[in-house]
């Protein structure tokens, strides 16, 4: 009876202990589980953005997903979403959908007035010529050579106005402006108030008392002409001439990080300016990052979330007392803070040179493999040449980990898709670039235009201005273009006055002595 209770109580505690071991080892499975070799929890996630001009809420064919795990899987997708979407924002996304509308008709409207306003200017001249042979050609007094020469020399002359109106006024618009343009819109409604003086005048003087003298009515349309010529050219001085001198220097700050820039610009409107600035913030300035921001943000919650309370007098005590206990908490530890902010960024950067280290040798490793086969090479091997995109297929997994890891403790891993990162490997591998040429671009952030086009096409600007943004640019001016995520406050600074003066210095007088002193070695 011993023997068998002994044995009972033994195999209970032996089935026992195997439980709680199972369930040790899935504990451990579990809090091991989020994290990777590197003891970092996992920072699979998955962007959703709609494409600009469309509802957020499109259906789930329209939306994209991109996995920053391509390094390791490419068979699932998880984790959360990073955007979120209010009332507010649908708003919003519906008033910029109605001015894009808005935008739109005003942009085919302006050109639809230039249209038929050309075409008023091109076939006046050629009106005014071929109207009288056509209504009393019998009337009409012989011209002779004289006319002819003035034919050609109209239709020359219709060929180069022709040439230099298209070269200036028809071009491929680079964005959408609030205002319309000051002088070109001055310049549109000088030139219909011309041809009309002109149409009026041909009407009263030519038309009604059916003017016989060919010859005079030929030099009439030749002086529109040659007008139209003149008012060209006042065009070119208003519109491209006058703002190439320069007289302010803007500094453009970026909100978020200070970065900055200065430019010199010449005589411009608000907008006009602020158009250039953007045009050159995407290729000078780096690309905005949000990730490298939110290490401070991240800091200051981890302070206040070590931060506990003990309440010992029990619930009678009221909350004043907690909120001075956590403010004087926070003060001592802030006095520390320094510390910790050291060293976090010594061991960041420790990390980066290790992980560059090991990015820069695996990609040298894997160019080696590759090599360009000459003419008579390719003859003997068929089976085993490649396309640059096939070799870069090839040698790719080798980099993708220590590649995917870099991208990571630099934080730019949602820049990089694999599929970019294989198009750049094929065209470094078509144009024979060396290891350090296809790495330049991980290795240093680069500007906007470096990166995918959704990444740069898809920002929307708003210009905010205290006076009108078809005003001109004066000294102390500030405005400010703002994004969804960050804004550049531009202030403006004229430029000096330099007064230059001469000093003329006589050749002869560069004449020199040598002093010798007693404790000199000379």
């Amino acid at each position: 009876m011993d023997t068998e209770s002994t044995y009972s109580g033994y195999s209970y505690y032996s089935s026992h202990s195997k439980k709680s071991h199972r369930q040790g080892e899935r504990n451990r499975e579990r809090h091991k589980s989020p994290r990777n070799k590197d003891g970092r929890g996992s920072e699979k996630s998955v962007t959703i953005q709609a494409p600009t001009g469309e509802p957020l809420l499109a259906n789930d064919s329209t939306r994209t997903e991109e996995d920053d795990n391509w390094g390791e899987t490419t068979t699932a997708i998880t984790g959360t979403s990073e955007h979120s979407i209010s009332q507010e924002d649908i708003a919003r996304i519906s008033k910029d959908m109605e001015d894009s509308v808005g935008l739109d008709c005003r942009r085919y409207l302006g050109l639809t007035v230039a249209t038929v306003l050309g075409l008023l200017v091109f076939l006046s001249p050629i009106a005014f010529i071929l109207l009288p042979p056509i209504l009393w050609r019998e009337e009409l007094e012989p011209c002779g050579t004289i006319c002819e020469g003035l034919f050609i020399s109209m239709a020359f002359k219709l060929l180069i106005l022709l040439i230099g109106t298209w070269a200036l006024f028809f071009r491929k618009q680079r964005a959408d402006v609030p205002r319309i343009f000051v002088f070109r819109a001055l310049l549109l409604v000088l030139i219909f108030l011309f041809v009309v003086s002109y149409w009026l005048f041909y009407g009263v003087r030519i038309l009604d008392p059916r003017d016989r003298n060919y010859q005079g009515i030929v030099q009439y349309a030749v002086s529109l002409v040659d007008a139209l010529l003149f008012i060209h050219y006042l065009a070119v001085v208003l519109l491209e001439l006058r703002q190439l001198q320069p007289m302010f220097t803007l500094q453009v700050v970026r909100s978020t990080d200070g970065e900055s820039r200065f430019y010199s610009f010449g005589h411009l409107s608000i907008q006009r300016a602020a158009l250039v600035v953007l045009e050159n913030y995407y290729k000078d300035f780096t690309i905005y990052n949000p990730n490298l921001l939110t290490a401070s943000k991240f800091r200051a919650a981890k302070h206040m979330a070590g931060l506990k309370v003990y309440n010992v007098d029990g619930p009678s005590n009221n909350a004043t007392g907690q909120s001075r206990a956590m403010i004087a908490a926070a003060a001592r530890r802030r006095d520390s803070s320094h510390n910790e902010l050291y060293y976090e960024e010594a061991e960041h950067e420790r990390r980066v040179r290790k992980r560059r280290a090991r990015l820069v040798v695996a990609v040298e490793e894997a160019f080696i493999h590759i090599q360009r086969l000459q003419a008579e090479e390719q003859q003997k091997a068929p089976g085993e040449v490649m396309d640059p995109r096939e070799a870069a297929q090839a040698i790719f997994p080798s980099m993708a980990r220590a590649l995917q890891k870099y991208l990571r403790t630099t934080r730019q891993q949602h820049y990089h898709s694999m599929e970019s990162i294989l198009q750049h490997l094929a065209f470094c591998i078509t144009n024979s670039m060396t290891p350090k040429a296809f790495l330049e671009r991980y290795l240093s952030t680069g500007p906007t235009l470096q990166y995918d086009r959704e990444r740069w096409l898809a920002m929307q600007w708003r210009l905010v201005s205290d006076e009108a943004v078809t005003s001109g640019l004066r000294d102390g001016l500030v405005f400010v273009l703002k994004c969804l995520d960050f804004s550049l406050v531009v202030n403006v600074k004229k430029i000096p006055f330099i007064m230059l003066s001469e000093e003329f210095i006589d050749p002869k007088s560069h004449k020199f002595v040598l002093r010798l002193q007693s404790e000199t070695s000379v």
